[in-house]
């Protein structure tokens, strides 16, 4: 899946050997003067991933299936966005409070209790990454992912979108989702660490209602980083960011680095910097869709 200025992409290759791309055109908050406001921005950015990401996983489970053509209900996504985000707000950021909060009597110092807090929250999301990417389905969908990186950096550098080219290139990035988690924790510790030591009941109400306000502080780190990638300082607090990727990227295959340049070839053509040089059938639904000639 990539995600132009205005268009998202998904491909996916079919039973037969075909690869199938929808493009959506992306509109509302998606492309909105507030998608360009600092802060702001990282708030929808968060919702963005969530909601767009799901509606990529049902797409391509249904093209698996061959039943590329259901739609899927709106409603249905957004309940099931709403439960994603409350079940990430209570395992990843009630939980480990509720995890620490007993070491308080123990070690009389709210600061550590807040670094455990952190040390807990960081486990149970690296611990979580590592645990899926056991499973088959989930390590081929992490080749995918780490087949995207290398088609973003084959395009940074200019290079040649076919898959030899794109694959000598890394498959970390450093505006990888993986490395928003990794900032989120670290920022988390400094917000929480400021929030000081209220009742119990009003910090677990800071841990879910804040969750927003750290999207967005980690979003415009992660962008400023972005900005300053090549400087040698930048580059060392990125590492950690880097290396987590490990977890969430696998080496893809020539077959799987295909479909991530067909869907980016598709957001560029929509986007007006590439000509198309394939013919697009529609679908039922009015979204374009195009078919590649199956792998030889």
């Amino acid at each position: 899946m990539i995600r132009g200025p205005s268009t998202i992409a998904i491909a996916c290759r079919k039973p037969d050997g075909q690869i199938l791309v929808r493009e959506q055109p992306l509109g509302g908050v998606y492309t909105g003067p507030l998608r360009r406001l600092p802060l702001i921005r990282g708030i929808i950015m968060m919702w963005e991933t969530l909601a767009l990401g799901i509606r990529g996983l049902v797409f391509s489970s249904n093209v698996a299936m061959g039943q590329e053509d259901n739609e899927i209900n709106s409603r249905a996504l957004w309940a099931t966005a709403f439960a994603s985000l409350a079940l990430i707000a209570v395992i990843f950021f009630a939980g480990p409070l509720l995890l620490a909060d007993w070491l308080e009597s123990l070690v009389h110092s709210h600061l550590l209790v807040i670094l455990i807090e952190g040390a807990i929250r960081l486990g149970l999301v690296v611990g979580y990454m590592a645990a899926i990417g056991l499973l088959p389905d989930v390590r081929r969908i992490y080749a995918y992912h780490g087949a995207e990186h290398k088609t973003i950096h084959a395009l940074e550098n200019r290079d040649l979108l076919e898959p030899r080219a794109v694959q000598r290139y890394s498959t970390a990035h450093v505006r990888c989702g993986t490395s928003f988690l990794l900032t989120v924790v670290v920022v988390s510790i400094v917000v929480f660490a400021l929030v000081g030591d209220p009742d119990l009941w009003l910090r677990v109400t800071s841990r879910v209602v804040m969750i927003p306000l750290i999207a967005a502080i980690a979003y415009e780190l992660i962008r400023l980083g972005g900005a300053f990638e090549s400087n040698p300082v930048t580059r060392v607090l990125m590492w950690p960011n880097l290396a987590l990727q490990s977890l969430t990227t696998r080496q893809p295959d020539e077959a799987q680095v295909e479909v991530a340049i067909c869907a980016l070839q598709e957001v560029l053509y929509r986007e007006g910097v590439l000509q198309r040089v394939a013919p697009t059938v529609v679908g039922e639904a009015g979204e374009n869709i195009e078919e590649a000639p199956p792998l030889d």
